[in-house]
């Protein structure tokens, strides 16, 4: 494909660089589809996949909204992080965004959301690691925040060895900030200060893990995470260490490395 730049590999993880975010999020589409198609004439059961809400993904996103090819309806989706106590109608829950660019727009076979304004946040937090340990977990698509974060594993608190699927966690400044760089919120103190978050555990649980980077204000964390130790310093260097994880990412996200 003319639109690639470059393909390596770190470690475990495969790295595709494009040179714009529309062919990065169209690639990244293309791969997907065939890795759930493989999956679903591999076996009868549903295909259990993790969705992260950013806008990072946005192109990913309307390419699968308008697929043809896809049964989703074999597909039973989680979403991996949620802000807790804003309302079930904010804008801003992972759960309302995902549900407007991807889930309204295919026939899942089952959605599986957080509560937002689950009033015990530890009840919840049991709840929804019950729904995710009730079979393997098969895919996750997903982002690197600007702190090099996966889900709301921010480093402060990001745990490779963490023993639960699904904690709160707080919310470090410079991802409280990326909210408001990404307009979600007009000013930090808008941003909540923890949400509910998939572990780091839980994502590499899945068999096939697919990072989607674009944005030059991305590029410091890819290069850590590329390049830097393989450290909760940097979550999603963990990406480096699983046995069938890709990245795509754009010249933007791109740009800090040497190719």
């Amino acid at each position: 494909m003319t639109d690639l730049i470059k393909e390596f590999k770190v470690d475990t993880l495969q790295v595709f660089v494009y040179k714009s975010r529309l062919a990065m999020g169209a690639a990244a589409y293309e791969f997907y589809k065939q890795k759930v198609q493989h999956m679903m004439l591999d076996r009868k059961e549903n295909i259990r996949a993790i969705y992260a809400a950013a806008h990072s993904q946005s192109d990913f996103f309307q390419a699968l909204a308008n697929d043809k090819d896809i049964d989703f309806s074999r597909i039973d989706a989680f979403h991996m992080d949620e802000y807790m106590g804003l309302g079930d109608d904010a804008p801003q829950n992972f759960g309302n965004f995902l549900k407007n660019i991807i889930f309204s727009k295919q026939n899942f076979g089952i959605v599986n959301y957080v509560n937002p304004s689950a009033k015990n946040i530890d009840a919840e937090s049991e709840r929804y690691e019950k729904l995710l340990k009730e079979a393997p977990l098969d895919i996750v698509s997903l982002g690197i925040g600007e702190n090099g974060h996966i889900a709301f594993n921010d480093p402060h608190e990001a745990r490779f060895d963490d023993p639960r699927w699904v904690r709160e966690t707080s919310l470090d400044l410079i991802c409280r900030q990326q909210q408001v760089n990404d307009h979600e919120f007009s000013h930090i103190d808008e941003v909540p200060q923890t949400a509910l978050t998939l572990t780091i555990p839980a994502l590499m649980s899945c068999k096939t893990v697919i990072g989607i980077v674009p944005d030059a204000r991305k590029a410091k964390a890819v290069y850590e995470s590329l390049n830097g130790l393989v450290s909760e310093a940097c979550p999603a260097s963990v990406l480096r260490t699983h046995s069938d994880a890709t990245l795509f990412i754009d010249k933007d996200a791109a740009s800090l490395l040497q190719i």
